[in-house]
């Protein structure tokens, strides 16, 4: 049977929960009980939870053990990755890096969304949201998830998760040999110079995006 393929014995309300999963998840995101019990109504999570326990021994869907939001289609878990969402990110004026997690391990029970790895280059490590609309004629837009993969380095322009003075912005990194510079993608908005002294560092650099509807 193919993994698409509904059995023709499963009760009409589990072959609708079951739709609702697929495409949840074929579209990268992967719902938590509350969210299913929400869409059909479901007065508790405990009947969400006993339609997706039911859908798992059919092995019509995988579950990962300990996560809040580990559904996955199977045979699909070697193309996913886990990838948290860790905070946002500036496209206009930089915001406060407070609150942006340092990488580790996706901790049991965190949110994170499974996406397939194949949709990005190189691979990432987390997920930040988009604040603002200076990098809109890169296709970035207020609102989107950006994949990125933490690491200092980045080449000449790379987009770069930047920290200047304490806020994090994405910006093309324009680097020479006496100066750095951020670019946006607006003609509404200004570069950003890294002055002598001034505390810089790179934080990851741009892998794809997320848009979700």
């Amino acid at each position: 049977m193919s993994p698409d393929d509904t059995p023709a014995d499963l009760p009409p309300q589990r072959a609708a929960v079951l739709a609702f999963l697929r495409r949840e998840l074929a579209a990268g995101r992967a719902p938590s009980l509350a969210e299913i019990a929400l869409a059909f109504g479901f007065a508790s999570r405990n009947a969400a939870q006993k339609h997706v326990q039911a859908l798992v021994a059919d092995g019509l869907i995988e579950q990962a053990q300990g996560r809040k939001r580990g559904l996955r289609l199977p045979g699909g878990g070697a193309d996913l990755l886990p990838l948290p969402v860790l905070g946002r990110v500036a496209a206009g004026l930089p915001v406060s890096a407070e609150g942006v997690a340092r990488l580790g391990p996706v901790a049991a029970g965190e949110d994170a969304l499974w996406l397939d790895r194949r949709l990005f280059s190189p691979r990432p490590d987390y997920l930040l949201r988009v604040q603002g609309d200076s990098m809109i004629d890169d296709g970035i837009l207020d609102g989107d998830l950006v994949a990125v993969q933490g690491t200092p380095e980045a080449r000449d322009g790379q987009t770069v998760i930047a920290r200047v003075d304490g806020e994090l912005t994405i910006k093309r990194l324009q680097r020479t040999r006496r100066r750095i510079v951020l670019l946006p993608r607006n003609p509404a908005y200004a570069p950003i110079e890294v002055g002598p002294g001034q505390d810089f560092a790179i934080e990851g650099v741009y892998c794809g995006l997320v848009r979700r509807g």
